[in-house]
């Protein structure tokens, strides 16, 4: 058993092989089910580089604004996860687009050592109420 959330261990294998659209659906029901604002921020994050594959930079350049949102008030790490490497990918990310560039996704890293332990992402989730 991992020590990460297996969404967040899904998302961050998923993002590193470039499929960005799969790492946004992989997390997408964590979020959804304990509406985790860092979760959203890594979803959004995800889906800036969705836009990069598409050629959309209209696109890349809101979704990273909203990423940046969410994602700056967990600077500088939050599990495990070095957000400052994440926010100066996504200025670098604008800097490319502004010299007609395609953007570079960074390498995530789920770094255990770099965990608080605080953090409400590694509660364990409440099961559903018993049947039968």
């Amino acid at each position: 058993m991992s020590f990460f959330p297996l969404p967040l261990t899904r998302f961050v294998r998923l993002f590193n092989a470039a499929h960005y659209w799969d790492s946004h659906e992989e997390l997408e029901g964590a979020w959804r089910e304990g509406h985790s604002d860092f979760y959203q921020g890594l979803i959004l994050y995800a889906s800036a580089f969705v836009h990069v594959a598409r050629g959309n930079a209209h696109g890349v350049r809101a979704q990273l604004r909203k990423a940046e949102a969410r994602l700056g008030r967990y600077r500088p790490v939050y599990l495990g996860v070095d957000v400052e490497l994440l926010l100066d990918a996504a200025g670098a990310a604008r800097d490319a687009l502004a010299g007609g560039r395609s953007p570079k996704a960074p390498v995530l890293v789920l770094d255990r050592a770099r965990v608080r332990g605080t953090e409400p992402e590694l509660r364990p989730r409440a099961a559903g109420p018993a049947t039968g």
